[in-house]
């Protein structure tokens, strides 16, 4: 039995209800990147 003021620890994948794959991470990278080249693209074929 949990007594009053007692902190809950309860696993995160429990609270969660799933697991949390870490491709989110790649994806912003390749994103930003591809983003960071097509703004260069543009300024650079506008210049000339």
């Amino acid at each position: 039995m949990k007594e009053d003021g007692e902190p809950v620890i309860i696993e995160t994948n429990k609270v969660r209800a799933g697991s949390t794959p870490h491709i989110v991470r790649y994806i912003l990278m390749v994103s930003m990147a591809l983003a960071i080249i097509g703004m260069g693209l543009i300024w650079w074929i506008g210049r000339g």
